[in-house]
């Protein structure tokens, strides 16, 4: 028989959590070892790390060395173990379909079996896969069932990367952390957006317990979390409590996934160029004003038609506006009233898990109509009729939980109104808006005088929240 001239070395190894690649470069090492005792030439080396060959997910060096066994540009194959080649029979008997195919007949272990070269190795080499085919499942169950314990008993996953918020143990806290993510629940909380809250992690240089910077899915991932609220999850369910203590409440939490999920539904634009979105009222009519940009001026105005409802009569331009109103909030900061009005926050923390609860039910039953929908369970008619009610009621609880979260963001700013206004400027928008929202319900706009071209305070009243 012919010494191969262009042979494979195949080497794979199921798990790499430090990215070490050590496992696969011992293996290919004593492949290289093999194919010089035995006079082989290695045509290429083929190399697939951190991959399962029990799952039948696709190994990408694998199948590039199949491809190549086809093509004729390989005509022998080294392997450290039989099970590093594959551990599904079904995988093992398409393998050997293709080196029938290309007439390729050595295949050599370093271990295990010398090779597959006769006929008596290849009917081993099929009882060996089917045994370790058997061996794999019974390991995974015993995984499985281990796993499952575990959750119950409300002890960590035993991932190789610890969570951010605690330490190499999963249960400790680190300090730094829990602190950030207490913030960064409390920034959402009061109503500033996921993406300016991980630029803040960005700009303060937090970065995740992978050492990557932060983005807005990693983020929500991680305030949707059960773990920071003390809970155990498995299979993307509750549990029960932990071990660990709580970095957050279970009743934030679920303030916090109100918050979010109402914002994926109202699909908020990011983008802001207005302070005062949403907060202002015509003093003619009472409807909301909209932003409204002319040439190279910001306005704010009062919009009639169909879709707004105004009586198009009034408008005022943002820049002066948006400043009074952000003079009111930081004189307000330091107000008595202010103080009194955060003293009732354990009642409206209680409200808000009440509500959010109600939310969650609501949206649970929204999902259960859309698919009756889906299914022909219900006519369209059935459906819209169905539905107006439950948004009606979704709306408004979305806006009674905003009114009860509103003062998280308040946390360490009441009494400081004056250092906060030095830098006040240098706050994203997102996080002035939060602060605003949190102590402004709304802002009345009076008509302005005709003729006049001075920027009147007097035409804005505050109507305050907090």
């Amino acid at each position: 028989m012919a010494v191969p001239k262009s042979a494979a070395i195949y080497a794979r190894i199921s798990s790499d959590p430090d990215g070490l690649a050590l496992g696969v470069e011992r293996q290919i090492q004593d492949c290289e070892k093999l194919a010089a005792d035995l006079g082989w030439l290695v045509g290429e080396v083929y190399e697939d790390n951190d991959f399962s060959a029990s799952t039948g997910k696709p190994r990408p060096a694998y199948l590039r060395m199949l491809d190549d066994i086809e093509s004729g540009a390989r005509d022998g194959v080294l392997v450290y173990h039989q099970d590093r080649l594959t551990r599904v029979p079904m995988e093992f008997e398409e393998f050997q379909e293709i080196l029938k195919a290309a007439d390729v007949r050595d295949v050599r272990f370093v271990t295990g079996l010398p090779g597959i070269s006769s006929e008596g190795g290849l009917l081993a080499l099929r009882i060996l896969s089917a045994v370790a085919a058997d061996e794999t499942e019974t390991k995974s169950r015993r995984v499985r069932r281990k796993m499952e314990q575990n959750a119950e008993a409300g002890l960590p996953h035993g991932g190789p990367h610890r969570p951010f918020g605690f330490e190499d143990d999963k249960v400790t806290h680190r300090t730094s952390e829990a602190l950030v993510i207490r913030e960064c629940a409390a920034r959402v909380l009061a109503g500033e957006s996921l993406r300016s809250v991980a630029a803040w992690l960005n700009e303060t240089e937090v970065l995740s317990a992978t050492g990557k910077p932060w983005q807005s899915t990693p983020l929500r991932t991680l305030l949707r979390n059960p773990r920071i609220a003390g809970l155990r999850a498995h299979k993307g369910e509750v549990i029960g409590p932990a071990v660990w203590d709580p970095i957050i409440t279970a009743a934030e939490r679920d303030q916090l996934i109100a918050v979010m999920d109402s914002r994926s539904r109202s699909g908020r634009r990011p983008n802001r160029r207005y302070l005062l979105s949403g907060l202002l009222r015509c003093g003619k009519c009472g409807h909301r004003l909209y932003s409204a940009p002319r040439k190279d001026t910001r306005r704010y105005v009062c919009s009639k038609g169909p879709d707004h409802g105004g009586c198009g009569g009034l408008s005022i331009v943002a820049a002066p506006v948006e400043e009074w109103i952000a003079q009111a909030v930081l004189f307000r900061l330091d107000t008595p009233e202010l103080a009194a009005a955060l003293a009732g926050k354990t009642a409206d923390d209680e409200r808000a898990t009440e509500l959010s609860k109600q939310l969650a039910d609501d949206v649970d039953l929204m999902a259960e109509l859309s698919l009756m929908f889906a299914n022909r369970e219900i006519s369209r008619l059935e459906w819209m009729n169905a539905r107006r009610p439950i948004e009606d009621r979704i709306e408004a609880t979305e806006r009674q939980l905003a009114r009860s979260t509103g003062s998280n963001t308040l946390i360490g700013l009441a009494g400081d109104g004056k250092a906060l206004a030095q830098s006040w400027a240098d706050l994203n928008l997102d996080r002035q808006v939060a602060i605003v929202s949190a102590v402004l319900d709304h802002a009345v706009v009076a008509p302005g005088t005709p003729g006049a071209r001075a920027a009147n305070p007097d035409r804005v009243t505050p109507v305050w929240r907090l």
